[in-house]
């Protein structure tokens, strides 16, 4: 037995697809059922790597008597979040004001015309811990829909009235970009919520925080702080050597459980892992770190190996849960823990002895059921030795059933992994990461970018989904090529971006008062139009947005792209020292916003060895969000404005370094060149 979504090509819809419950996916056919039978909607969001996702459909939506009820009273809607954000976002902001929490999954009833009005995340199916059943939530909705529908229809429009009231908030206009004080306050009230014993911020559970960390790091090469540095350096630190991290096959799982960052949630999410390989790498060249240099390359490694595509592109994450051999039950972490009878039984006990004592592999275990989550909570002494175990455990973990993988493949969320893989392998000299980053972009290029320069937002198996892109897609994909021109010297990829920024400001802006939208003006109209410059696990696409804008305009000269990112930042300075840990890239781009940001135009032919080695000069430079474009001359008429006028200095290569295209004199010293934008680590 299947119903409608065996042909829906999320992963996650295709795992309800033999539900016994009568699933439509999001749509006006949806709508208009309900508003023919006269029955609510039932609303179900989650995504696939999502575990209380799994228990909820094993426990409720696979229960034929249970689904009965629900197909017989309700039209139940599954949504993707990751296929349909701005869906999500509309009913996750009506959730968490009328709960005070979120999460996944969510359980929206809605009336036909799609106002919400009972909301909840996971229900079980017997009462417990003070929650209702599941069976009990839709009687009590079904009572209420056939016999008080007068109430269900003010409490609909009330909810519809305040989230426009949230909405009318952000299009205020009335804020101006962030000063240095505005910054300097983000670092305060960042400060006292920094766990000084264990690194991050907050208690548990703890989620990796990469745009702080980068808003950190900015913050220190601008003004020198070594708070900030100290943070960042500390917050680092403890993620890669605690089980958040996997030490045997690099990459980072969604978020620790608990504040120590030992025990991690076991979903691997593309965006995390881009995000957080970027934020290790910019660690590394702030610092010098060997570990956060291992860090980053692993994390790397871990992309192409795990998450790549057979198109080329990189998939959406790796499950939580996956089958324990000795259960025969899918188990949350089963694919990562060990125990120590495991370890012996591998390596031998001179060995095990070893391996227990670098990964922290204990008789009671540090997870469930006497297992242990790997950690490395000092480095070894002997390095050959511990990676010659690393392999060993590595090489027969890789024999057990693996996790489920989402291969759903997201505009935004490789645009994250492009930008990230360009500067790694620019930076620390791996050719094949910069072709992999390039490789997904001529997917996003080939399978997203339609003809009239919009987006869709995911593709899978080489074949375009029907969603439209919304802001973070535009935000992050322009972003990524922005990345692959400095990394690169193809113009192409400069002129890409800012196709992708013009539909932007024309689509998705607020001409007014320059705030931004996730959707763009001519999308499905949802309750409201959903809008939020706060980052979630991925940047805002509001801040993504105006960072590119930044980037794009210090490469052109563009006063018109570098104006709408102002604006933009206008509410960075409002929630600056509020909000800072949920603001993160937007004081990061604030932070290249004040520092200029640089640009950086270096002039010289390719095959020269000094222009090789001003161009590293410049990658290795610290300051805030500098932009850099290698090539000669003449490339900058017309295609690549920053090197226009740039000539060789005695014939030689040199590097001109600039601040809205006014420019110091140009050098042909690479030293020199990094002392003016920080200092460059070799």
């Amino acid at each position: 037995m299947v119903n409608r979504l065996v042909h829906a090509q999320s992963p996650y819809l295709q795992q309800h697809a033999t539900n016994p419950v009568d699933w439509w996916e999001w749509g006006e056919e949806a709508m208009s059922e309900a508003a023919r039978r006269d029955v609510p909607i039932l609303l179900s969001v989650g995504y696939a790597a999502c575990h209380w996702c799994h228990v909820m459909a094993h426990e409720s939506f696979e229960d034929a008597g249970l689904a009965g009820y629900l197909n017989e009273r309700f039209v139940a809607v599954k949504v993707d979040r990751e296929e349909r954000p701005d869906v999500d976002a509309v009913y996750m902001e009506a959730v968490q004001a009328a709960t005070g929490q979120g999460g996944w999954p969510m359980t929206v009833f809605l009336t036909p015309d799609k106002e919400p009005f009972y909301f909840g995340t996971y229900f079980p199916p017997q009462p417990r811990h003070g929650m209702p059943s599941f069976r009990q939530v839709l009687e009590g909705v079904d009572a209420a829909w056939r016999d008080r529908r007068q109430e269900v229809a003010e409490v609909a429009g009330r909810i519809r009235a305040d989230l426009a009231e949230r909405a009318a908030v952000y299009s205020a206009g009335a804020h101006h970009p962030p000063a240095g004080a505005d910054l300097h306050q983000a670092l305060v009230a960042l400060s006292r919520e920094f766990d000084q014993a264990r690194g991050g911020f907050g208690g548990a559970p703890k989620f990796p925080p990469a745009m702080v960390v980068e808003f950190l790091l900015r913050h220190h090469a601008r003004t020198g702080s070594e708070a900030a540095l100290e943070m960042a350096v500390r917050t680092g630190e403890a993620m890669a050597r605690g089980g958040i991290h996997d030490q045997l096959g690099g990459g980072f799982a969604r978020y620790a459980v608990d504040a120590d960052w030992v025990v991690p949630h076991f979903e691997k999410m593309l965006y995390d892992n881009a995000l957080l390989l970027r934020a290790y790498l910019h660690l590394w060249r702030a610092t010098g770190s060997p570990l956060a240099r291992r860090v980053a390359l692993t994390t790397a490694d871990f992309l192409l190996r795990e998450l790549r595509t057979a198109e080329g592109a990189f998939a959406s994450a790796l499950d939580a849960d996956s089958l324990d051999e000795e259960t025969g039950q899918s188990t949350e972490g089963a694919y990562y823990v060990w125990e120590p009878s495991q370890l012996v039984d591998l390596l031998g006990p001179a060995d095990a002895a070893t391996a227990a004592r670098l990964f922290t592999v204990t008789a009671d275990g540090t997870f469930e059921h006497g297992t242990s989550v790997l950690q490395l909570l000092a480095d070894p002494e002997d390095f050959a030795e511990y990676e010659a175990i690393r392999a060993r455990l590595f090489e027969a973990r890789a024999q057990r059933p693996a996790p489920a993988r989402d291969d759903k493949v997201v505009a935004a969320w490789n645009g994250l992994a492009i930008a990230a893989l360009a500067e790694t392998g620019a930076l620390l000299e791996r050719p094949d990461l910069v072709e992999a980053a390039e490789r997904a972009a001529d997917l996003l290029l080939a399978v997203h970018l339609t003809p009239d320069g919009r987006l869709l937002r995911t593709s899978r198996d080489g074949r375009a989904g029907t969603n439209a892109g919304v802001l973070e897609d535009y935000a992050d994909t322009a972003e990524g090529f922005l990345a692959l021109y400095a990394v690169t010297g193809e113009a192409t990829w400069l002129q890409l971006a800012g196709g992708l920024l013009d539909t932007v400001l024309k689509h998705f802006t607020d001409e007014a008062s320059g705030a931004l939208y996730d959707t763009a003006d001519d999308a499905e109209e949802l309750i409201r139009r959903p809008q939020d410059p706060t980052d979630n696990a991925t940047p805002s696409g509001w801040t993504a947005a105006a960072g590119a804008l930044l980037t794009y305009a210090a490469y052109t000269g563009s006063d018109r792209h570098r104006t709408a990112a102002e604006r933009a930042l206008g509410i960075v300075g409002a929630l600056a020292s509020r909000a800072p840990r949920f603001i993160g890239w937007g004081l990061a781009v604030a932070e290249a916003l004040l520092d200029g940001p640089r640009e950086v135009a270096v002039v010289g032919p390719a095959d020269d060895p000094a222009t090789a080695a001003l161009r590293r000069a410049a990658l290795l430079g610290t300051a805030p969000g500098a932009v850099l474009a290698v090539g000669s001359p003449a490339d900058g008429d017309g295609e690549v404005p920053l090197l226009a006028d740039r000539p060789l200095v005695g014939g030689a290569p040199a590097a001109y370094v600039c601040r809205h295209f006014a420019c110091d004199a140009p050098t042909t010293d690479p030293a020199v060149l990094g002392e003016r934008l920080g200092v460059a680590v070799e």
